[in-house]
């Protein structure tokens, strides 16, 4: 099973406080910080809750 890399790329000010503690409860701390996670359904509706502040990438 392959994992994904999150990074955040766009800012969480002016954003609700429940996007802002979904980055936080990811382990994603600033601008350009990346965390390594193994997809399963709740980081996936996690990581889909936040797609707007975040890019996606495949890790091998």
């Amino acid at each position: 099973m392959s994992k994904i890399k999150v990074t955040q790329v766009r800012s969480t000010i002016g954003r609700s406080q429940g996007q802002k503690d979904t980055l936080r409860a990811l382990g994603i701390r600033r601008m350009h910080h990346s965390v390594v996670i193994d997809p399963n359904p709740v980081l996936m509706g996690m990581v889909k809750k936040i797609s707007h502040l975040v890019s996606i990438e495949e890790e091998k």
